[in-house]
């Protein structure tokens, strides 16, 4: 296997990698948007990617400004206040009853925001023309893991998430870690709004070391995080703004990693970059994200790629976008062993199934209901640990939700619905074998069949599969015949290599 950060020839940037590229980089695409990839070459088809402040936003995802509610959850005013402590200390029960109402109202309406968030964000995953922003937008959710239960205010996570975006492919250091510390969506998961000199709290200097930046155990010790704890306190946050409290700021000398001095919350983050463990943690977290989450395979194959990834890290000060382009246009990225290698989470699978066979979204709130299902609510990660992945995602439950997800999208149909009979569904599969049409002395059925199996799943299947499969196109419609290309679909993403990409 081809390992470090080699580039590869252009000449090799053939069509299957710049599908690989596509499906790694961002979700997937339409044969006509692989082969317009696979044109550009590969720098210009890397750059396209990461590139994407140059590409101009569509109706779907342009506006985000006013787009959710930023005062359901808005604190009481003084006034408020002064109602309900009087209330309090009268036993006036009608006055608080009316207050408890009102909150129970809010946090009701702030539920179903968030249920709206959730499929604004998977709609804008499927439409985005920008597909690497929201893909790294995806990768830090799940790295700076934080649930909308214990925070309570969907704007927040709203917050977060813009925040994420804006800083996809940004310096990981000053851009990421820097505004985590002062998101109020994590400042309230993670309890630092209870974080003062009187009383410290560990979580987020737990959290940062151990989750964000260093890794468990690696470079850090329990009085590391003690004193982390006491340089994070006073930093909290009023209404939708952080804020930094100097009455609750232990002003007092700190030692972190042997370093006495009167950090704060800015200095704790300098000091946890200059541990060698940061940028080898960070990027092992990216080679499995990018390349290859198969159990052991960053230690093994990819440990020399890894290597060479992170000292790039640091030389770029912690910028992330130099790192990607230098791992995207690498031999070891398109390496066969890295293909097909990583199982498909349920947002990357419904997601890139839209984009890549351009099926009818059907209903973004039942496909967020599916992706809940499968184990992967948006907004709503199992712990500060984010998604396990890789084999987590798959067993016995969530492989039959995935291949009747595939069923709705190419059919319509519902589990619970009459008995198939494959009439599409307002589905025309025909585009993606459109370009073999003009073939002149070829099987069009067997070249479909190869074509879309590889575009599907990733390979031409074994010679008696792929007799069957041919056998059933030329005994239906042949590969003109739109229901026929709808089963066939339907018969390859049911197949257990479609779970991979």
């Amino acid at each position: 296997m081809a390992s470090g950060l080699s580039k590869l020839s252009p000449r090799e940037f053939d069509y299957w990698k710049a599908q690989h590229l596509l499906q790694r980089a961002g979700f997937g695409g339409t044969p006509a948007q692989v082969l317009a990839l696979k044109n550009l070459g590969l720098e210009d088809a890397v750059d396209s990617l990461l590139e994407f402040q140059e590409i101009e936003e569509n109706g779907v995802t342009a506006r985000t400004e006013g787009r959710f509610d930023d005062s359901i959850m808005r604190m009481r005013t003084p006034e408020e206040r002064r109602q309900q402590n009087q209330a309090r200390r009268t036993g006036n029960e009608a006055v608080l009853e009316r207050f408890r109402n009102e909150r129970q109202m809010r946090q009701r309406a702030d539920r179903q925001q968030l249920a709206e968030m959730q499929q604004w964000w998977l709609g804008r995953m499927i439409e985005s023309p920008r597909p690497l922003q929201e893909k790294m937008t995806l990768f830090l959710h799940g790295h700076f893991a934080t649930g909308y239960r214990p925070v309570e205010d969907s704007f927040h996570m709203f917050m977060q998430n813009e925040m994420f975006r804006s800083n996809a492919v940004g310096n990981f250091k000053n851009d990421l870690a820097r505004n985590i510390i002062r998101d109020p969506a994590m400042i309230k998961y993670l309890n630092n709004n209870q974080n003062s000199r009187q009383a410290p709290n560990e979580n987020l200097a737990r959290e940062l070391m151990e989750l964000f930046t260093l890794g468990e155990g690696r470079g850090y010790g329990e009085q590391d995080i003690k004193e982390g704890a006491r340089a994070l306190t006073g930093y909290t946050y009023v209404e939708d703004s952080f804020q930094f409290n100097r009455q609750r700021h232990d002003n007092g000398y700190k030692v972190i990693f042997g370093q006495r001095g009167n950090w704060d919350g800015d200095d704790f983050v300098d000091l946890i970059f200059t541990r060698p463990s940061a940028s080898q943690f960070i990027c092992e977290k990216l080679y499995k994200f990018f390349v290859n989450d198969t159990p052991g395979a960053a230690a093994r194959d990819g440990r020399t790629t890894i290597r060479q990834m992170s000292q790039l890290l640091r030389k770029e000060n912690w910028e992330l976008k130099p790192v990607l382009r230098k791992l995207f246009m690498s031999r070891h990225f398109y390496d066969d062993a890295n293909r097909s290698s990583i199982i498909k989470s349920p947002i990357q699978l419904v997601v890139q199934s839209v984009r890549s066979l351009r099926t009818p979204v059907r209903s973004l709130s039942r496909l967020v209901e599916t992706c809940n299902f499968m184990g992967q609510g948006l907004f709503v990660p199992p712990s500060v640990k984010g998604w396990d992945g890789g084999r987590k995602w798959i067993n016995t439950s969530t492989l039959f939700i995935r291949q009747n997800t595939l069923v709705y999208l190419l059919t319509g149909r519902e589990p619970s619905s009459n008995p198939w009979d494959a009439a599409g569904g307002g589905f025309d599969a025909r585009h993606l074998v459109d370009h073999l049409r003009d073939l002149p002395g070829r099987d069009r059925d067997l070249d479909a069949v190869s074509y879309l199996s590889r575009f599907t799943i990733g390979s031409v299947p074994e010679e008696e599969r792929l007799a069957l499969w041919v056998d059933y196109v030329r005994q239906r419609g042949g590969a003109t015949d739109n229901e026929t290309l709808v089963n066939l679909l339907a018969l390859m993403t049911a197949a257990p290599e479609y779970q991979l990409c």
